[in-house]
C-alpha cells in the first residue's frame, strides 16, 4: 500500500511538468503551423503573415495518468487481498493447534482421573483382603487351639521350654570348647616351663629412645653450629629432620623419632666439629656422604645378623631392612640383640620338640621387620605381613609373623614357638626398660576411655595394655549397641593413647537370671 501511495504522489505535479510513468507516453499530435493570407486591400500595404504555435494534448496525458493510477490501485487491492488471505489461513492454523492441545490436555486429565479412580478401588480391595486375612487368622488360631487342646499362652510356654532345651545343648557345647581351649593353654604353659631354663642371664642395655647426645669441650663451637642469624642450625635441622638442643652446657642433644635420621645427624655433626667448616653447603655435602656410608653399614649389619642365625640367600632389600635394627630400640632393647637372642631361643625350642627349625628360624628373624617401615601407616604386624607377601616368603613363615603377638589364632606349632621365644627375650629381667608410672597411666587411660561410655559397668586392661575387656549392663546396651560401642572405644583409643602394637577391644554383654529356692 505504501508503494501505491508513493506512486500516486508522483503523479500529482504542476501543470507545466510532464507526468512520469513507467509506460511509454502516447504520441503527441503536433499541428503544423498554418499561415493565413488575407487579401490585401487596394491602396494598403500588405501585412505580414500570422504564425499559429503548436499546442500539447494535456487531456490525453491526464487520461493516461488516470489509467495508470487505476492499474496501480488494482494491484494494491490484489496484494492486500492476498495478505489478508494468508493472515486468515495462519489464524485458522493457530486456532486448530490450540484446539488440538486443549483436546490432548482433556484426554490427560481424563486418564489421570481414571487412574486415581482405579487406585482408590485397588486400595479399597487391599483393605478388604487384609480384613479378610485378619479374620481368617483369628479363625485359624481358634481352630488350632481346639485341635491342639492348648491355649495361646500354653503354646508359648511349650515353645519356650523347647528353646531352653536347645540352649542347654549350646551351653554344653561351649563348656566343651572352653575345656579344649584350657587344654591348649595348658600345653602352651608347659612349653613355657620347658624353655624357662633356657633364659639368658640379664644383660644391661643403654635405654635410648629418641635422643642422641654429643659431648663438646668448648662452648664456642655452639656459636659456629648456630651460624649467622641461625642459618647453619636451620640448614642442619632441615636437611637431617632432627631437632638440635644447645641449651645444656657441655652437650648437644639431637632429638628425632627416626633412629636412622638421628644417627645420620650425630655422625654428620661430629664430623663437622672435627672439620671446623660449618656452613650450609658443607652440611649438605657431609649429610649425603654419611647417608651412603650408613646404607652400606646397615646392609653389612643385616648380613652379619642373617649369617649369625644361619639364614642365607635372603632378598637384599630385606637384608638391608634388618640392618636398620642396629639403630632401632624397643623399650631400651636393641633390635639386633633382641632378634638374635630370640632366634637362638626359638631354634633351640624347635629342635627340642621336633618342629620345623627353618620355619622357626625365618619367623624369629623377621617377626619385627615391620617396625622399621616408616613410609606406611599401620602396626608392625600388618606391615611385616605385607613385606613377607611382597618378597614371596612361605605362608607358614608369614603366619609366624602374623601370630607372634596372638593377634590371630595360632595355626602351627612353629608360630607358637616364635611367640614364646619373643616373650622370653622381651620379658626376661633386664632386657627392657619402661617407666612404671607411664605404664600404669596407659592402662588407666584405656580403662577410663571404656568407662566413659554409657551402660559400661566395668573395664579391665591386661596383657600389658594389648587387650581391654568391657562389661556392659544388658538392660541398657543391646547386641547392636555393643558392636558399635566396641568400634567407638577402638577409635578413641587410637586417637588418645599411644600403645605398643595393637589393642584388642572386647565388649561383653551377659544377662544373668537368678532365683532362690526357699
Amino acid at each position: 500500500m505504501l508503494d501505491v501511495l508513493k506512486t500516486l504522489s508522483g503523479l500529482v505535479k504542476p501543470r507545466h511538468q510532464s507526468p512520469v510513468s513507467s509506460r511509454p507516453a502516447a504520441p503527441v499530435e503536433v499541428v503544423a503551423p498554418k499561415t493565413e493570407t488575407k487579401p490585401a486591400k487596394k491602396g494598403k500595404k500588405q501585412a505580414a503573415p500570422v504564425v499559429v504555435q503548436p499546442t500539447v494534448d494535456f487531456e490525453a496525458q491526464r487520461k493516461l495518468a488516470e489509467a495508470q493510477a487505476r492499474e496501480i490501485i488494482l494491484e494494491a487491492k490484489d496484494e492486500a487481498l492476498r495478505i489478508r488471505r494468508e493472515a486468515e489461513l495462519e489464524t485458522r492454523r493457530l486456532e486448530e493447534d490450540v484446539r488440538g492441545r486443549e483436546i490432548a490436555a482433556d484426554r490427560k486429565d481424563a486418564a489421570l482421573i481414571d487412574r486415581e479412580k482405579r487406585l482408590l478401588e485397588t486400595e479399597a480391595s487391599h483393605l478388604k483382603k487384609r480384613e479378610e486375612i485378619d479374620a481368617l487368622r483369628k479363625e485359624t488360631l481358634v481352630k488350632l487351639e481346639k485341635v491342639a487342646h492348648l491355649t495361646r499362652d500354653e503354646a508359648k510356654s511349650l515353645i519356650l521350654s523347647e528353646l531352653r532345651n536347645e540352649l542347654a545343648e549350646d551351653v554344653a557345647k561351649e563348656i566343651k570348647e572352653a575345656e579344649e581351649k584350657a587344654k591348649e593353654e595348658a600345653e602352651l604353659k608347659s612349653r613355657e616351663i620347658l624353655v624357662d631354663a633356657m633364659r639368658h642371664g640379664a644383660t644391661d642395655y643403654v635405654s635410648e629412645y629418641t635422643v642422641s647426645v654429643i659431648k663438646v669441650t668448648d662452648e664456642e663451637v655452639k656459636g659456629r653450629i648456630i651460624g649467622k642469624e641461625g642459618r647453619n642450625i636451620r640448614a642442619f635441622e632441615t636437611a637431617t629432620g632432627v631437632d638440635v638442643d644447645l641449651d645444656e652446657e657441655g652437650v648437644i642433644r639431637l632429638s628425632s623419632f627416626d633412629p636412622v635420621r638421628r644417627e645420620v645427624a650425630r655422625v654428620t655433626l661430629e664430623r663437622l666439629l672435627r672439620d671446623g667448616r660449618v656452613q650450609p653447603g658443607r652440611i649438605e655435602e657431609l649429610i649425603e656422604q654419611v647417608k651412603k656410608e650408613l646404607d652400606r653399614i646397615m646392609f653389612e649389619e643385616g648380613q652379619k645378623l642373617c649369617h649369625a642365625v644361619g639364614v642365607y640367600n635372603l632378598p637384599p632389600p630385606l637384608v638391608a631392612m634388618l640392618g636398620r635394627f642396629k639403630y632401632r630400640y624397643s623399650y631400651g632393647q636393641n633390635m639386633i640383640a633382641h632378634t638374635m637372642e630370640e632366634t637362638k631361643i626359638g631354634i633351640a625350642i624347635a629342635q627340642e620338640i621336633g618342629a620345623d627349625v627353618n620355619v622357626v628360624r625365618l619367623g624369629c628373624l623377621l617377626h619385627d621387620i615391620g617396625k622399621i617401615v616408616t613410609e606406611k601407616e599401620g602396626n608392625h604386624i600388618q606391615l611385616g605381613i605385607e613385606l613377607c607377601k611382597k618378597y614371596g616368603l612361605p605362608s607358614n613363615v608369614t603366619d609366624c609373623v602374623a601370630q607372634h603377638h596372638e593377634d590371630t589364632p595360632f595355626t602351627s606349632s612353629e608360630s607358637m614357638i616364635v611367640y614364646i621365644a619373643d616373650a622370653i627375650s622381651g620379658s626376661r629381667p633386664g632386657a627392657r626398660y619402661e617407666n612404671y608410672d607411664e605404664y600404669v597411666k596407659r592402662l588407666k587411660d584405656l580403662e577410663d576411655i571404656a568407662k566413659s561410655k554409657k551402660g559400661v559397668t566395668e573395664s579391665f586392661a591386661f596383657q600389658a595394655g594389648r587387650e581391654i575387656r568391657v562389661l556392659v549392663d544388658p538392660g541398657q546396651v543391646d547386641d547392636a549397641t555393643a558392636v558399635i560401642m566396641a568400634k567407638e572405644i577402638r577409635d578413641e583409643i587410637a586417637k588418645k593413647v599411644i600403645v605398643p602394637g595393637s589393642v584388642k577391644v572386647t565388649v561383653i554383654r551377659e544377662l544373668r537370671a537368678t532365683e532362690i529356692v526357699k
